[in-house]
């Protein structure tokens, strides 16, 4: 995913980078947990800014599967394995739904 006008971003809680831009004329987040930061810390941190019509990807060594019933009711995701082993996750808010979400839900049990 080609991120057209890339800057970096301050998001409050986040231990890494993030940069925001646009792709395919969608305004996007970015973040990379491949080689440092705690994933569960900065998707929820990432989730938080996340308005409608915007999107999130969030690149990790795998899909986040502690994550998922977190954010169901108000989040929709999808995660694509790419050829250089990392994991693409995408994540969209659903239509119509209110804010249920608790961000500071950050502990995953460990694995993918």
């Amino acid at each position: 995913m080609n991120i057209e006008n890339a800057r970096p971003l301050t998001v409050d809680n986040a231990t890494v980078e993030f940069i925001e831009g646009t792709v395919d004329g969608v305004t996007t987040y970015k973040f990379d947990t491949t080689k440092e930061g705690h994933p569960m810390v900065n998707a929820m941190a990432g989730l938080a800014i996340l308005g409608d019509d915007e999107q999130l990807l969030m690149v990790n060594h795998c899909a986040p599967m502690g994550l998922y019933p977190k954010i169901e009711n108000e989040f929709n995701h999808s995660h694509q394995e790419m050829p250089d082993g990392t994991t693409h996750i995408l994540f969209t808010k659903k239509e119509g739904t209110q804010s249920t979400t608790d961000f500071s839900a950050t502990s995953c049990g460990g694995g993918c």
